[in-house]
């Protein structure tokens, strides 16, 4: 609606997750480095937590994007199922072309589906999103499945994606065995202001703008609103631009982006949650 208008080429704060709008910031460049290092290494488990709407689910995406064909990924975007139908879907990813009727036949097939894949000398990981929705039965099953290995190299590796409460879980009486089996962790932080100044600017390039759209004042004031989450980051700024666009605005200055406030009636208490949340995180990291 408003493309023409701001001379853009496409629209540059979608809330979905799109590469090729990535922006890899110090802390999402951190987080990235994890999981590449989490690859190279093999390293069995992998966690990496983030608030509701910090980039997760896309650096996900931008690390399928560069994984070799050499290694066998299987990506579980909702893990909220029984642990068969969780199995079989895991058989479906990797392409093990069966269907299980019970945990037995599964576990035998797994197996020897990953003795196969070592031989041939190929990796296999597993990368559950949402993590937080498993339950505790799904995870011990996950767990137990880690336990199929050669004496001397593992043959699967499990990264968990998920929200900060995630953590919490993993630090309760009976899932010792599996957080403290996690090698790597990182817990992507918000964004802070200069880094919201630059990842709008980026996202308005990247769309095809030529020039600055948001004012300086403005990308901070969308910072103080969104506590430099991504998502928030986006919905304020596409709401701006249309509002811009109604009222003739060809710059998005601070009185379009309080406007946006009301309009997407965003709470003044969302930065203060948000940095509790931070807090909260760095309390149970493990």
């Amino acid at each position: 609606m408003y493309l023409q208008f701001y001379e853009l080429k496409a629209h540059p704060f979608k809330t979905n997750p799109d590469p090729k709008f990535l922006w890899l910031g110090e802390k999402h460049n951190e987080a990235f480095a994890t999981l590449e290092y989490g690859i190279l290494m093999r390293n069995g488990f992998i966690l990496l937590t983030g608030g509701i709407g910090t980039g997760k689910t896309t650096l996900i995406r931008h690390l399928m994007n560069k994984i070799s064909k050499q290694f066998r990924v299987a990506t579980i975007f909702d893990p909220d199922m029984p642990f068969l139908g969780f199995f079989n879907y895991l058989s479906e990813e990797l392409g093990m072309n069966g269907k299980f009727d019970n945990k037995s036949d599964f576990l035998i097939g797994f197996r020897e589906f990953l003795v196969k894949a070592n031989m041939e000398g190929r990796s296999v990981f597993i990368i559950i999103d949402e993590a937080q929705r498993l339950s505790q039965e799904l995870l011990e099953q996950i767990r137990l499945l880690s336990n199929i290995e050669l004496d001397d190299e593992k043959l699967i590796n499990i990264f968990f994606v998920g929200q900060s409460e995630f953590r919490e879980t993993l630090m309760k009486k009976g899932n010792e065995s599996i957080s403290q089996r996690m090698t790597l962790s990182y817990h992507i932080q918000p964004l802070n202001e200069s880094e919201t100044i630059n990842y709008i600017e980026h996202r308005v390039k990247v769309a095809g703008s030529r020039r600055s759209i948001f004012t300086i004042q403005a990308s901070k004031t969308v910072h103080s609103l969104s506590g430099g989450i991504p998502r928030l980051i986006n919905s304020i700024c596409d709401c701006a631009l249309l509002n811009g666009f109604i009222s003739d605005r060809e710059v998005i200055t601070q009185a379009l982006i309080n406007a946006c406030q009301a309009d997407l009636r965003i709470p003044l208490a969302t930065v203060a949650k948000q940095r509790q949340a931070i807090e909260d995180a760095k309390s149970t990291a493990i």
